[in-house]
């Protein structure tokens, strides 16, 4: 359907797919990203492929937030390793960014909280120009799109950012006290979720035996990814404190990061004398 580059093309089919078309999407996934893998982000991918080719909007930009060290969760390491990683990971992307909103707050920020914080910086035309520093989230990035679908169908509405993520965390808003049910009206009443999920999940299922979910279940995407990829940060950390190859598991220039911040135990002598004794 976009066959120039660089520029979105909304062909007038009719009024209603260019009124679904016309609204502009921020993917935005949130996560401990330690590290990234190519799953997180391919995630992406996959999620604007299916909102182009059936009309369901226009995918402007994609953020990754990675949560705040006091997320406390078993090996996380510092925020500025795992933003340095997720930099490294997306240098070839041109529409996905790192946001560092999220990790430079005073302490652990809820989803829905930041999901707002960043429609609501993405929609003041006062932040059009400068917005926050390149080395948060590059928003020219964003602007160049927003004017390129602004100018071809003049169209003003307000950029929706929705929430993408795995059949994992969508079957988290089930776990008592992980969420509450105001975040979690909130976040897919209010903003929208993605979920792009593995062939033989059946997530529409849980929708259907989540009350608030199926309340909300226009606002939820699911999207089946037939291309099997296994790959988890565990699996990563795993062969990394085995002494193994992490090589095709995740970019090159993220392993070469971790082995020379020594993290997840790379290098660690005991480990590998454990493994060769």
């Amino acid at each position: 359907m976009f066959l120039k580059p660089n520029i979105f093309r909304i062909l007038n089919i009719n009024s209603l797919e260019n009124i679904k078309m016309s609204q502009k999407i921020v993917l935005m996934a949130c996560g401990s990203y330690s590290p990234p893998t190519y799953m997180h982000l391919r995630m992406f991918e996959i999620a604007k492929d299916y909102f182009h080719s059936f009309g369901l909007g226009t995918v402007i930009g994609g953020i990754m937030s990675p949560v705040h060290d006091d997320y406390k969760k078993k090996d996380l390491v510092a925020a500025h390793h795992r933003v340095a990683m997720l930099k490294l990971a997306l240098r070839s992307s041109s529409w996905v960014k790192v946001s560092e909103w999220e990790t430079r707050q005073a302490g652990w920020t809820r989803t829905r909280m930041s999901l707002q914080h960043h429609q609501d910086v993405l929609n003041d035309p006062r932040n059009h120009a400068t917005w926050l520093p390149d080395d948060v989230l590059n928003l020219n990035n964003f602007n160049n799109r927003i004017d390129d679908v602004d100018n071809l169908n003049g169209n003003t509405d307000e950029i929706t950012v929705k929430l993408l993520c795995g059949a994992d965390l969508l079957e988290s808003f089930a776990t008592p006290g992980l969420w509450s049910d105001d975040d979690v009206e909130r976040i897919v009443g209010g903003h929208g979720l993605v979920v792009v999920t593995r062939a033989g999940c059946d997530p529409a299922r849980f929708v259907h035996d989540n009350d608030l979910l199926y309340r909300h279940r226009r606002n939820i995407t699911l999207i089946t990814n037939y291309i099997a990829n296994e790959v988890s940060s565990t699996v990563v950390r795993r062969a990394v404190r085995r002494g193994e190859s992490a090589k095709y598991l995740t970019d090159d220039a993220v392993i070469d990061y971790i082995h020379t911040h020594g993290l997840y135990g790379a290098g660690d002598t005991t480990t590998l004398a454990a493994r060769c004794s």
